[in-house]
């Protein structure tokens, strides 16, 4: 943890408060008060946080620039270098293990697939535990710290279990994740257990987990970090001022995302709205976000939104149809009742976005290809790519236009996926009906390892065959 090491100018930190986002209500509460939804009338929280800046936007560009360059800790994270735009005060004792600065790849193979003229794709995966969440992670353990918590919790599908259990450790809090049993990559499982983390095992899915984290939340004790928690929305909303600077400030025409419990959608919505309040872009991208068939609620109410009845965003559904029994082999968006939802709806609804969902072969397909661009990713990030390729084809993203996609997972997270996808493994289990049969899923893109003789002749002409 680091405090304040420089001299830098105040924060509006005197003005920002958590806000409910329902319009009839739109109650305010301090920064300090130890909540998750409104206390008055159940709805979503956010953090206004009071921004304002008398300066033009290539000076304030600039000074993120110089930053870059500085040994100061906070500039060193891709999230305290913009430290101006978030709820801390100068010396709040942050916890960082330096997450953002990820790269921003060119992926002419999948632009191909996609129908594109050119892609970019940004990896979140490059963070230090491997995932988005870290983004995110480093101002909810603040925020955790700063409120005096001994106890930090979530529930997860793997990623957030392992961002927390990290952060949690490097700031010297415990940390207790709730898992479902036997749904979760062994890879992202044993991050956690590294960590230090105690892990719970439910019987029951994502959702479940979900549940009973809100109800620990009420233990004066515990502190909540699943993205129900608007502090971390402020971290991850960071992603899209360092996207921006990797663009050179030239707004995407799209920007494309996966959708679990919609924290990551809602993050880059606000961003990029911050941003344009301030004057540092003149326009928003249009954010879409991507969902697994086996677990698209969101894009099943978008699918039947009156947009005349929600121009701008602001006039939202009260409800959302959860989906009983999620199922996809994404299992980061295995998640039937995202919490976030509203506030993913309302950022899409702002930007002219979509919300769609693809299937399980299209999202292993599309992970192949992402891999013969030489980046790699888990099967959630994938559908990015997958759900460009439909938009392409419906005509809302054309060919010429620009379009980030956002990768939020390392391929390490899931290697069995990987291996069974090439090796013709790869099977979905039905869940229609006690012993019916998997859905296998037979990808376009194989590359099964070879048995090769141990001579020099008999490696040659496999690589002649493979030429």
């Amino acid at each position: 943890m680091f405090g304040k090491t420089a001299k830098e100018a105040t924060r509006n930190t005197e003005r920002a408060v958590q806000r409910c986002i329902d319009p009839s209500c739109g109650s305010s509460y301090g920064l300090r008060e130890r909540i998750y939804v409104c206390p008055r009338c159940s709805g979503t929280l956010e953090i206004d946080c009071g921004l304002a800046t008398r300066e033009d936007a290539a000076a304030v560009r600039r000074r993120w620039a110089e930053r870059a360059a500085s040994r100061d800790p906070r500039d060193q994270s891709g999230v305290w270098r913009y430290r101006e735009m978030l709820p801390f005060d100068e010396d709040a004792p942050f916890v960082t293990l330096f997450e953002g600065n990820t790269p921003i790849y060119e992926a002419p193979r999948s632009a191909r697939y996609c129908g594109l003229n050119n892609l970019r794709l940004k990896h979140q995966g490059c963070n230090p535990t491997g995932s988005f969440k870290d983004t995110g992670m480093t101002a909810a353990i603040t925020q955790a710290v700063v409120v005096g918590a001994r106890t930090a919790v979530c529930a997860s599908t793997g990623n957030t279990a392992a961002s927390l259990a990290a952060y949690a450790g490097r700031a010297g809090l415990q940390s207790a994740i709730l898992l479902p049993r036997g749904q979760i990559s062994a890879a992202k499982l044993a991050q956690s257990l590294d960590y230090g983390a105690l892990v719970c095992e439910i019987d029951g899915n994502f959702d479940d987990c979900m549940r009973l984290i809100q109800e620990l939340g009420d233990d004066p004790s515990i502190y909540v970090a699943n993205s129900i928690n608007p502090f971390r929305i402020e971290g991850q909303k960071t992603v899209a001022f360092e996207m921006m600077e990797q663009c050179a400030w030239q707004v995407p025409d799209h920007v494309v995302v996966p959708g679990g419990n919609m924290g990551n959608s809602t993050a880059l919505g606000k961003g990029f709205q911050e941003l344009l309040d301030l004057g540092l872009i003149q326009r928003l991208p249009r954010l879409s976000v991507i969902q697994a068939e086996g677990a698209a609620p969101l894009a099943h109410l978008f699918a039947n939104l009156d947009p005349s009845k929600s121009a701008g965003g602001e006039r939202l559904p009260e409800t959302m149809a959860p989906v009983e029994n999620p199922r996809t082999l994404a299992t980061a968006i295995k998640i039937g009742a995202p919490v976030s939802w509203k506030k993913a709806l309302r950022a899409v609804l702002r930007s002219g976005g979509k919300i769609i969902s693809v299937s399980e072969q299209e999202i292993a397909d599309a992970k192949a290809m992402i891999g013969r661009d030489g980046i790699g990713c888990e099967p959630a990030s994938a559908t990015t790519v997958a759900g460009m390729k439909k938009l392409v084809a419906a005509g809302h993203i054309r060919p010429g236009d620009s379009v980030v996609g956002v990768l939020t997972g390392h391929v390490l997270k899931d290697p069995d996926y990987v291996s069974h996808y090439h090796r013709g493994t790869l099977s979905l289990e039905s869940g229609a009906k006690e012993g019916s049969a998997p859905q296998r899923i037979a990808g376009a893109f194989q590359n099964a390892p070879e048995r090769v003789a141990a001579n020099k002749a008999a490696i040659l002409a496999t690589l002649e065959r493979r030429r």
